[in-house]
């Protein structure tokens, strides 16, 4: 391997001089001798065979294969700044990578603010986002595979939680499916001689898929986004969350059934973490941040 011929802090030095506009301008900032800065500059020049700048007048000004080189050098020492910041960050405990396994019935914006609020002081770090179902999240906190988990009822027995919201699910179908055609309340036995879209649980242990699974017709999918493609067609029903089909519902592309015994279901969604005595700094803070989208704004007085 050939030994470089040109040091990181010659290329910054060389980056000082063009940013701030001149050899004097760079000393003042840097805290350096003027002589110091052109000595630098004039041994890179030597070590490299060529050059790259030329002083007109007071100022220095690059040269085409200088203007060449600089751009390049700017990514080297980004680089480098972004090593040394995250060994930093590893000394100081913050995680280089957080993963969140989120029940797929939390509202996917409130997570998106949370992260958004994060990524300017997340000092890098990766964030992996695992949508999972039931039992699913569950195995992956028993597992301590994830650093955060949204969890839809119940959590594994041994964990504390912190709630976050209520989602309300609604029982919608097209609106020329045959059971919007239901003068009536309908009823279990009239739901089950109709096919049913429901909600495959992520678990590998056990299985609870979501949604009433009375019906003897049943298509299994990865999501609801995946239901509501099949919705858009007379051919099914299935328990959606509120939000996902507030919009669909109040323009006439989806109707929502009545049931005896009431039209809704409701599941409390909640932040667990897996593990606190492993939990950092950057889990910490995103935690947090997940929990400020569910408080309540005090009213003034």
């Amino acid at each position: 391997m050939s030994k470089a011929k040109s040091t990181l802090e010659q290329w910054r030095i060389l980056q000082a001089v063009v940013d701030h506009g001149g050899y004097a301008q760079a000393a003042a900032q840097l805290n350096r001798s003027q002589s110091s800065l052109n000595h630098a500059v004039a041994k890179l020049q030597d070590q490299l065979g060529v050059t790259l700048l030329v002083v007109k007048g007071r100022k220095a000004q690059l040269t085409d294969a200088g203007e060449m080189l600089l751009r390049r050098s700017r990514g080297l020492t980004y680089a480098i700044n972004e090593i040394e910041q995250l060994a930093g960050n590893l000394h100081s405990g913050w995680e280089p990578t957080l993963t969140i396994a989120r029940e797929i019935v939390y509202p996917t914006h409130h997570l998106v603010d949370a992260l958004s609020a994060f990524e300017p002081q997340s000092r890098g770090t990766r964030v992996t986002i695992i949508d999972s179902v039931i039992n699913g999240t569950k195995e992956l906190i028993e597992a301590e595979q994830v650093d955060i988990a949204i969890v839809g009822g119940l959590p594994p027995t041994g964990h504390l939680i912190e709630p976050l919201c209520e989602i309300d699910f609604a029982l919608v179908c097209h609106p020329q499916h045959p059971l919007a055609s239901h003068n009536e309340e309908l009823d279990d036995h009239t739901l089950s001689q109709h096919l049913q879209i429901v909600i495959k649980d992520t678990g590998l242990k056990n299985t609870d898929d979501i949604g009433w699974l009375k019906a003897e017709q049943r298509w299994t999918v990865s999501n609801f986004h995946e239901a509501l493609v099949i919705l858009a067609k007379p051919i099914g029903f299935c328990w959606i969350p509120q939000h996902l089909v507030a919009q669909s519902l109040a323009n006439g592309s989806l109707y929502q059934l009545t049931l005896k015994g009431g039209t809704r279901r409701r599941v409390m969604t909640s932040l667990v973490i897996p593990n606190r005595d492993r939990q950092g700094p950057a889990s910490k803070l995103v935690e947090q941040l997940i929990l400020n989208q569910h408080l309540k704004p005090v009213e003034p007085k």
